[in-house]
């Protein structure tokens, strides 16, 4: 059973994953702003372009992954931005997503359930496989 499955277990994995990239883009443009994202990763020590950058790669990621293209090369790059984010901004904060400023968990979870995704690739209604 589980082989007739599995496909449709990745495709929920890939759609999840992708919808909750291009969420979290549109809530960082359109409630947090470019500007403001900007000083946030200077804070970090990282030049202010990159937050456009990431931001640009974390919505290609996000569509490829809801549409099922380049599947696992979208998911091993959200994968290394999410590796970033706990080493830069949520490593310091303790295990805890809950704690002040979000500890480590969460970021960790969705890393890793990239990296599944990129080993078992895209799955059903995938536009490319």
């Amino acid at each position: 059973m589980a082989s007739s499955t599995a496909p449709l277990g990745a495709a929920l994995l890939r759609v999840t994953q992708g919808g909750l990239f291009l969420g979290h883009v549109g809530y960082r443009l359109a409630c947090i702003g470019v500007p403001a994202a900007e000083s946030f990763f200077k804070s970090l020590g990282l030049p202010g372009w990159m937050a456009l950058v990431i931001t640009l790669l974390e919505a290609l990621g996000g569509l490829a992954l809801v549409l099922g293209v380049l599947t696992r090369i979208s998911a091993v790059m959200l994968a290394a931005i999410l590796t970033g984010t706990i080493v830069l901004v949520h490593g310091h904060n303790g295990f805890l997503f809950t704690n002040h400023n979000g500890g480590w968990e969460y970021p960790l979870l969705w890393a890793v359930a990239l990296v599944a995704q990129a080993l078992i690739g895209p799955g059903a209604w995938a536009l490319r496989k």
